[in-house]
Formats: structure tokens, C-alpha cells, sequence
């Protein structure tokens, strides 16, 4: 399927406190977010940190964020695992709560085969009558799925598309060439939006635009309308901070850029350590020369 996302979604961070999720605190970043004219909020995928959460957490964070968003944004959910069982489970749980899309990244660990991939993308997209979008990251799972293995998939009814950030742009153009007018291809790494958009990507899934998410719909809508003297100057503005969100594991640079802009972002769960001082300073100047206002 084409068309489930366009222009800018928000790979959300999860607030917590030493008991639980900080819903409060959600329900601002929330307002934040559509009041910046995000598109879409997808919530626990890797930025939300859903491995380090309890059921019952998810499952109130998926009821509270569909709530909150009372249908003027979409939610996408993320129920990825590297148990095909569990992402099942998760794909039904996410549809019962009201989401209106899922986000699966790949098996991750046991080292499947394309072919094990595949079989996983079919039983997801099986379990739940919603849009599904694949995700690609190498860098956290180990594994890479290939331009061929979503090619095959992409006539998959409600495969909405995949998310791509794989980092390799030969890559991105070969599966972009391959499910062209099947199902879509969105950008996940924010050091590539521009390109990947510009290639015919059909929206960004950002971490930056937690901090900025004006500015990285306005690059999404700069490429839409083809101004693309526009969109190159907002993707220079953007690519410091970007690379400072990155500074270390995300999202630990991003949940204390958000406690700078004022936010109760809170800390990353362990195993995931607070931001090192010398890359807080490094955030820090790039939110201000970006002219955003820090209050922390």
C-alpha cells in the first residue's frame, strides 16, 4: 500500500520516573509535537526504549497516547521483537488500543535469514488489519534487510512501506527502485532526509524533530513542493544539530536535549547511562545556535 505517511513523524522518546512512565510529561511532548505540525507519533520504537518497559506500561502508554492524540495525529506503535510470536502479540495489542499503524523493526539477535524475515513480515502484517511499516536498522539489530526481501514483501496488502536506515544510499535507491508505486520508503536517519527525500522518500521518521519538529516538516514540505534552494538551507541548518543528537547512543542525547528545552524527559533506563557533560555542553550550544530557547 502507498500513502499511510507523508511529510514528518516523530520517533517519540518515553518520559520516565523512577516508577514508571511519566504520562504527564508524555501528554506535553505530545501537544509540543502537534503543535509543530507533525504528521504522525510513533511510539515505542527504539527512541521510546520498549525494551526496558513492562507490558502494562506499553500498554498504557499506547492507551494514553491514542487518547491524547484524539485522532489529530496518527499513532504507529512499535511491536517489533526477534520472537515472530511476540511481535504477533504486540501487533494485536497495539490494534485493540486504537493505533493506527505499526512499526516492526527486524528480528534482531538471532541472526534470521532473509527468508526468516520475510516469514516474520507476513505473520506481522497477518495479525493486525492495520498499516505495517518495516524497519531497517543494521546498526542496532546486526542484521540488513535487503532490497529484494522488500521487494517481495511489498505486495503485502497493508505493508505501508519501510522505514530505511540502513546509512548505505546505493541501498536506499535500489529498494526505492524496486517497490516504486507497491508501498513507500521513509527515511530514518536524520543525516539523510534530505536525499532520501528528494529521491522519492514519502516521509521522514525523525529523532530530531523531538527537539525541532517545525523545522523538520518544513524540510519535508520544502522537498514536497520541489523548493529545493529552500530545503537545502534547512537541511544545513539542521545537520549540527542532528549530528549532536547522535553524539551518543540514541536516544540518551535526545531525552536530555528535551530536559534542556524544558521538558521532563527524564533519564535513558539502564543499561543506557545519562548524557556525558562535555556532549551535554555540545547539545546544549547547538539548541542555542539553532535559536531554540534552553530553560535547563
Amino acid at each position: 500500500m502507498t500513502g499511510f505517511l507523508k511529510g514528518s513523524a516523530t520517533a517519540m522518546i518515553t518520559p520516565f520516573t523512577e516508577t514508571g512512565v511519566d504520562l504527564e510529561s508524555f501528554g506535553e511532548m505530545i501537544e509540543y509535537q502537534i503543535a509543530g505540525g507533525t504528521d504522525a507519533l510513533v511510539i515505542l520504537g527504539t527512541t521510546g526504549e520498549p525494551a526496558t518497559m513492562s507490558e502494562t506500561e506499553r500498554s498504557e502508554t499506547i492507551s494514553y497516547a491514542v487518547k491524547k492524540a484524539a485522532g489529530r495525529v496518527k499513532i504507529v506503535v512499535g511491536v517489533g521483537s526477534n520472537d515472530t510470536r511476540h511481535a504477533v502479540f504486540l501487533a494485536r495489542q497495539a490494534a485493540s488500543l486504537g493505533a493506527d499503524g505499526l512499526l516492526a523493526v527486524t528480528p534482531y539477535y538471532n541472526k534470521c535469514t532473509q527468508k526468516g524475515a520475510a516469514e516474520y513480515y507476513r505473520a506481522v502484517c497477518a495479525a493486525a488489519d492495520l498499516p505495517v511499516i518495516a524497519y531497517n536498522v543494521p546498526g542496532r539489530t546486526g542484521f540488513n534487510l535487503l532490497p529484494e526481501t522488500v521487494e517481495a514483501l511489498s505486495c503485502i496488502p497493508n505493508l505501508a512501506g519501510v522505514k530505511d536506515a540502513c546509512g548505505n544510499m546505493e541501498q536506499t535507491l535500489d529498494t526505492l527502485r524496486r517497490i516504486r508505486g507497491k508501498c513507500d520508503l521513509y527515511s530514518g536517519e536524520d543525516a539523510l532526509n534530505l536525499p532520501i527525500l528528494c529521491a522519492g522518500g514519502s516521509a521522514v521518521i525523525s529523532v530530531l524533530s523531538n527537539l525541532v519538529p517545525a523545522a523538520v516538516k518544513a524540510l519535508a514540505v520544502a522537498v514536497g513542493e520541489r523548493k529545493l534552494y529552500t530545503a537545502n538551507k534547512l537541511a544545513d541548518k539542521l545537520f549540527p544539530l542532528a549530528k549532536a543528537c547522535f553524539c551518543e547512543v540514541n536516544p540518551i542525547p535526545v531525552k536530555e536535549g528535551m530536559n534542556l528545552l524544558g521538558f521532563r524527559a527524564g533519564v535513558p533506563r539502564a543499561p543506557l547511562t545519562p548524557l556525558e557533560d562535555a556532549h551535554r555542553e555540545l547539545l546544549k550550544r547547538e539548541l542555542l545556535a539553532f535559536g531554540m530557547e534552553v530553560k535547563a
